[in-house]
């Protein structure tokens, strides 16, 4: 249990399934940093020419967008915990909105860039909160399938982002695809406004500087938080790992067009999504650790036998993209469950413990994706395999702490 200055030790709440809000509204909200990240990307290499700058400066709208994201977890959580979800949330959301129309308006790529900085901040509310709210008023195995059900949806905007984004630049501009993630952010903001009623029924007393060190540290600390937290920021890490060095292998080394790279990872997305539906249907009758336990071995067999065609010199599309299809259905599988594993720790604090778990992903992800990047060669797709079953290998090391945890904390009752 999670002990400091400004949250109690057992201090248990019970959730109040009443209070659950229409889940699209939690999908839309999760959905708004996703589509905003995903929806600018295509649209990058244009602003070198519209702003008369270098490709390093216009890469900074992803760069820092990423940054913005991460750190701004960080806050959401904290905030949510004391003065609740639905005024934490309705903040996010209108500098979401705000931001999205100075991008528009952007008459300089500094300008720019200070936009998507803030728009990261606005959206990551949604990413964090929609988590919380379903711990607020879900069972701990009932939130598992809610939260599946909303990775789910959000795995639409990485698979649909690119190529929307793609055809609004072609045929309308850069600017046409903050036009509609700002027409989107605004009705995202409205309906919550009319339709979402407050969860946190149990906010912490205070917070401050210390009390932010305090619970944190106690998280930190947390055998179980850091168990199911690092399981599914290891799973994500192989994702990223797989997206660092996949399109150089079918592009540079297989002579592949971009496009058909593009079609080749749609079957990565589809997988995801197949993945999170088998979660949401049976998490609650099996329960988040069997849950867990059976993604990550999926993804534990995708990712080892990708390895092996790699380290055979088997090197093809389908002997990349087969493999990773099985660890993308086992990250939809397991995922979901870890994150409700690891925000049920306390449910007083489940805000920070959303926001927490959520910096960690990013920073996991982050490491990956650089390895894979100092690794990479020029003729195999060594790296990017190793690298994803690495991480696979420390997600189920992770899932082993958690339980480990579980068991000592029994034994402490």
């Amino acid at each position: 249990m999670v002990r400091g200055r400004h949250c109690y030790a057992r201090s248990w709440v019970t959730p109040n399934s009443s209070k659950a809000p229409p889940i699209l509204i939690l999908i839309g909200a999760a959905s708004t940093g996703p589509l905003a990240m995903n929806l600018f990307v295509p649209s990058i290499p244009g602003l070198t020419r519209y702003f008369e700058t270098d490709f390093a400066t216009a890469q900074l709208t992803l760069t820092l967008f990423l940054v913005g994201i991460a750190l701004g977890q960080l806050i959401y959580g904290p905030i949510s915990d004391r003065y609740g979800r639905r005024p934490a949330l309705l903040v996010g959301l209108a500098i979401y909105v705000a931001a999205s129309l100075l991008a528009v308006y952007a008459w300089r790529i500094e300008v720019l860039i200070l936009a998507r900085v803030l728009q990261a901040i606005g959206g990551c509310a949604g990413m964090v909160l929609g988590r919380a709210i379903v711990r607020d008023v879900y069972p701990r195995d009932r939130s598992a399938s809610v939260l599946a059900y909303i990775m789910m949806a959000m795995a639409v905007a990485p698979a649909i982002g690119p190529s929307l984004g793609g055809l609004l630049d072609g045929w309308y501009g850069w600017h046409a695809g903050f036009w509609v993630v700002s027409a989107f952010g605004a009705s995202v903001l409205i309906f919550t406004l009319v339709m979402l009623d407050e969860t946190n029924s149990s906010p912490i007393d205070r917070i401050d500087v210390r009390g932010l060190i305090s619970i944190y540290g106690s998280l930190l600390r947390s055998p179980v938080f850091m168990g199911y937290t690092l399981n599914t920021a290891c799973t994500i890490a192989a994702f990223f790992a797989f997206l660092a060095g996949a399109p150089y292998v079918m592009i540079e080394i297989l002579g592949h067009p971009p496009v058909v790279y593009g079609l080749y990872f749609g079957l990565i997305s589809v997988a995801y999504i197949l993945g999170n539906f088998v979660a949401g249907r049976i998490s609650t009758r099996l329960g988040i650790d069997k849950m867990v336990l059976l993604g990550v071995g999926l993804a534990f067999l995708g990712a080892g036998f990708g390895l092996i065609l790699s380290m055979i010199d088997v090197v093809t599309a389908w002997a990349i993209f087969v493999p990773f299809c099985a660890v993308a259905i086992g990250n939809g599988i397991s995922q979901a469950n870890g994150v409700a594993g690891a925000i049920a720790v306390d449910q007083r604090i489940a805000g920070s413990a959303a926001g927490l778990l959520g910096f960690l992903q990013m920073l996991v992800a982050g490491v990956a994706t650089v390895a894979v990047g100092y690794f990479q060669n020029e003729s195999s797709n060594h790296a990017s395999a190793a690298t994803s079953f690495a991480a696979i290998i420390a997600a189920l090391l992770a899932y082993a702490l958690a339980r480990a945890g579980q068991r000592r904390a029994a034994m402490d009752r």
